[in-house]
């Protein structure tokens, strides 16, 4: 395809996933913009018909995003792909190349874009409190509101991945080449969330550490038994997923010179385990979840912050989470996730 007739695009990576359901809904929604979704499994039929084009290929596969970069004129890059928490460390090797070399070559694309269109590329990657790593629970209960720079020193092949992209992307938005005689901005607008864990009533969780809360959820909709592998005490930063999709929206739509920061914390409640668990046998009565840790994923939550500063998104971009924890599970989570199973 020639280069006069491409075709302006938003590219949402990783679509298949909780959050690409949800992002890609709201963008059909508003209905601006052409969406070009992309993962490794097919498109889900129900997004498909909100999408321009449905592509099912790695973000690793350099031929794949040629394809991209021939026929479509992309302005933002929604990076949803990865491989989350628990798979990686299964497969660290494997999630390096995915988590960061994948970014990388999505940087590379969105690079090439802009040079072409002549406009910076704006780079929205979900980061995690996985980037976290406080020392023991004591340290972590101490902690109080962790902000963006303290205790950056993750235990997980996720965490580490995430934390050295967030640098990659302040690298190219802010140092591109600074030495180069050639020296010139990469046209990459690279802007990031710290998304605490995030729960779903549209979607089954993945994978991720933070799923105790969802899959607690989800089991006792189902008549299912649960056993939790993290202690009853626990507690960790939390939010509904069309806050999480909201927030989003609103980094990328805010003006870069608002902006003081190229990561943002926000989060929304902090719940422990244990009040996950009461909320959820209040709401399906005879529900069976019980806590058997299991050691080595209780350890890595427990180097997790109880919960964050957000002040930034807020002052800088008029972050506001809609969901409190009461509004969270009674007006969202609860009904949403009924309908779901009693319509299957």
């Amino acid at each position: 395809m020639s280069d006069h007739i491409r075709t302006p695009a938003t590219l949402i990576t990783g679509a298949n996933g909780e959050m690409g359901h949800g992002l890609i809904e709201r963008l059909a929604e508003l209905g601006n913009q052409r969406i070009i979704a992309m993962d490794v499994r097919p498109i889900d039929e129900s997004l498909r018909a909100r999408c321009s084009a449905a592509l099912v290929g790695d973000i690793l596969d350099t031929r794949l995003l040629e394809r991209l970069a021939s026929e479509y004129e992309i302005h933002t890059i929604y990076h949803l792909a990865a491989l989350l928490s628990t798979r990686a460390e299964f497969t660290p090797e494997s999630a390096h190349r995915v988590n960061v070399e994948g970014t990388m070559s999505l940087l590379k694309l969105a690079i090439e874009q802009s040079r072409w269109h002549g406009t910076p590329v704006k780079f929205l990657f979900p980061s995690s409190i996985a980037v976290y790593g406080l020392p023991s629970v004591e340290a972590k209960r101490k902690a109080g509101k962790v902000k963006e720079d303290q205790w950056n020193a993750p235990v997980t092949m996720y965490g580490c991945n995430k934390l050295y992209c967030e640098h990659l992307g302040r690298y190219f938005t802010r140092h591109y080449r600074q030495l180069a005689a050639d020296a010139e901005k990469s046209g990459v607008d690279f802007r990031s969330i710290r998304f605490p864990g995030l729960i779903s009533a549209a979607t089954v969780p993945s994978g991720g550490t933070s799923d105790y809360a969802p899959e607690m959820l989800h089991a006792a909709a189902q008549g299912k038994g649960y056993a939790c592998f993290v202690r009853e005490d626990v507690r960790i930063p939390f939010m509904a997923m069309p806050d999480a999709i909201s927030a989003m929206l609103a980094l990328h739509g805010a003006p870069s010179t608002a902006l003081t920061q190229v990561v943002y914390n926000i989060t929304a409640f902090s719940p422990s385990a244990g009040a996950i668990r009461e909320i959820v046998a209040r709401e399906f009565t005879g529900a069976d979840i019980r806590f058997s840790p299991d050691d080595k994923r209780q350890a890595i939550v427990d180097t997790w912050p109880e919960d964050v500063d957000d002040a930034a998104a807020r002052r800088d971009w008029g972050f506001s989470p809609a969901y409190d924890q009461a509004r969270a599970f009674e007006e969202y989570l609860m009904p949403e996730i009924k309908r779901r199973y009693r319509s299957s």
